[in-house]
């Protein structure tokens, strides 16, 4: 089991940052992918970013709606990811989720571990 505790939400301006971070615990080894997902009201979770890390080499992936606003990236010491989110704007305005899973996809059946969500709301 792996457990996930998310942070670092809040209410932030347009235009405004905020970081998110994703503490893990448990059988971390046995995940080398985590994605932060976001779901708003009425609407279905979706993808936001995710990485996967070997030994070697990291890659990344991102939704096209934040590509070069919101940055993941991972602190190997404390087992936290971390999700800076720059420019935001008020559609931004969701609950954030970590999840862990064995390969980088994009949807969230393919997750396998899931924190407890932290809300950002940016106002206009």
């Amino acid at each position: 089991q792996v457990q996930l505790v998310e942070s670092g939400g809040g209410l932030v301006e347009a235009g405004g940052s905020l970081r998110l971070s994703c503490a893990a615990s448990g059988r971390t080894v046995s995940t080398n992918v985590m994605g932060w997902f976001r779901q708003a009201p009425g609407k279905e979770r979706e993808f936001v970013a995710g990485m996967r890390w070997t030994w070697n080499a990291v890659s990344t992936l991102y939704a096209d709606s934040v590509k070069g606003r919101f940055t993941i990236s991972r602190d190997n010491a404390k087992n936290t990811v971390y999700l800076q989110m720059n420019s935001l704007k008020p559609e931004d305005t969701a609950v954030y989720y970590c999840a862990a899973a064995r390969s980088l996809m994009t949807t969230p059946r393919d997750y396998d571990y899931w924190g407890q969500g932290t809300q950002v709301t940016v106002s206009s």
